[in-house]
């Protein structure tokens, strides 16, 4: 494989374009599907400017006034991570949880050579977290997001590789990248590195890079699942973003595909008989003469086949992420308020799906009667609607169960 490598000239955000192009590779979606997703490396030099979205100040805030505990941060150091004990500590009076991080003990292990990294800021930094929203609905896979702030001439990790997608957005300083070719082609999430440590240092040692770089800010780096990468800073302090892509394979839909076979054989009564008495070679003898495995395997087959995994595989999806924000005085406002004029629209990224008269969503499912299905289901392209349109007493229910959000939030 070649290295994919884009530089762009006009790093904002082009009208109309979606993420992947405007903000990390300069390519529409199509193109980055067809020559880049889950195939190669792809460098892209001045993807954007970044400053809205994390920075320095960002990081200091974090760890010294949010109150953040653990696992929101981990602490790395020559390839190992530090135990939580000792970066954490009771925050005093009305605040004695014990895990909370200890900005002191931080600074000390930073001016140490230890790297911070914060974890799942989609869930403590709104600027991330609105990325995060974007591209995983432009993706239609779920993402993460992890900031790895790194002091001058230090590495957090050794070579390793992940079992998910990354984006590398750097944010501040500059930091030497080393990418070597997979050792264990497209990992399933069961499949660490460390199942492969040897294969990995071996690699990584002997092997020749298939990128040695350096990222400096605005560039963005793409490596697929298994791809092995390890980093160090320069001569300042480097932050990265790493946004993790946990794509959906093929192999999940084959579980949810058998999940949805077993369920329909469970409903069939010939399927739940017991197995003949076992004599010396177990039920049936060896060599299955009663032609209860032919039977099994026939029908389990022909499950499959007629198997609709659609209903699991959405709500495994549902579980994979959070919807959109809600502020609780801000709703009660709006219910209080409601009237048939009162513009709303579906709360975001709830990943709706209804089924006969049910709707589920990632806060659960509602149940509706014939004559409200009709404006449910117009809800679901995302359009603004008034109460009016779909009924004081729908819009009303919906935006107590925390469907149905006020259109300006």
């Amino acid at each position: 494989m070649s290295l994919s490598s884009t530089e762009v000239q006009d790093s904002g955000a082009r009208e109309g374009a979606g993420i992947l192009e405007s903000r990390l590779t300069g390519l529409g979606r199509e193109e980055f599907a067809r020559d880049v997703w889950a195939r190669t490396a792809s460098l892209t030099r001045g993807a954007s400017d970044f400053s809205d979205v994390f920075s320095p100040s960002a990081v200091d805030e974090l760890i010294s006034r949010r109150g953040l505990r653990t696992p929101f941060l981990r602490v790395a150091k020559d390839g190992a991570t530090l135990p939580s004990s000792s970066f954490t500590a009771p925050a005093g009076v009305g605040a004695t949880v014990a895990d909370q991080l200890d900005d002191t003990a931080l600074w000390r292990a930073f001016a140490d050579g230890a790297t911070l990294v914060l974890q799942a800021l989609h869930r403590t930094w709104e600027p991330v977290a609105d990325l995060v929203s974007g591209l995983s609905t432009e993706l239609g896979h779920p993402v993460q997001a992890n900031a790895y702030v790194t002091p001058p001439q230090n590495r957090g990790f050794d070579a390793h590789y992940d079992v998910h997608d990354v984006f590398v957005l750097q944010i501040e300083g500059a930091k030497r990248w080393v990418i070597h070719e997979p050792v264990l082609p497209d990992p399933l999430r069961d499949q660490p590195w460390t199942d492969h440590r040897a294969a990995v240092a071996d690699r990584a040692a002997h092997g020749t890079p298939h990128l040695d770089t350096m990222l400096r800010p605005g560039d963005v780096l793409y490596l697929p699942r298994g791809w092995l990468h390890s980093a160090q800073a320069q001569g300042q302090v480097s932050i990265h973003l790493t946004l993790g892509v946990h794509a959906w394979t093929r192999y999940a839909l084959a579980e949810h595909l058998t999940r949805a076979a077993l369920a329909a054989l469970g409903k069939d009564s010939s399927m739940r008989r017991s197995l003949p008495l076992a004599g010396p070679e177990g039920p049936g003898g060896a060599d299955g003469t009663d032609g209860v495995l032919d039977l099994v395997r026939e029908r389990l087959l022909a499950a499959v086949a007629e198997a609709d995994p659609a209903p699991l595989f959405h709500r495994a999806r549902r579980s994979q992420a959070r919807p959109a924000p809600l502020g609780p005085v801000a709703q009660l406002a709006a219910l209080s308020s409601l009237a048939t004029t009162s513009p709303v629209r579906l709360r975001k990224a709830l990943e709706p799906r209804l089924e006969g008269t049910r709707l589920f969503t990632r806060v659960g499912y509602l149940d509706f009667p014939e004559a409200d299905l009709l404006p449910v289901a117009r809800l679901l392209d995302g359009r603004v609607r008034t109460a009016g349109d779909l009924g004081l007493a729908l819009a009303g229910r919906l935006l107590r169960a925390g469907v149905l959000v006020p259109a300006d939030r």
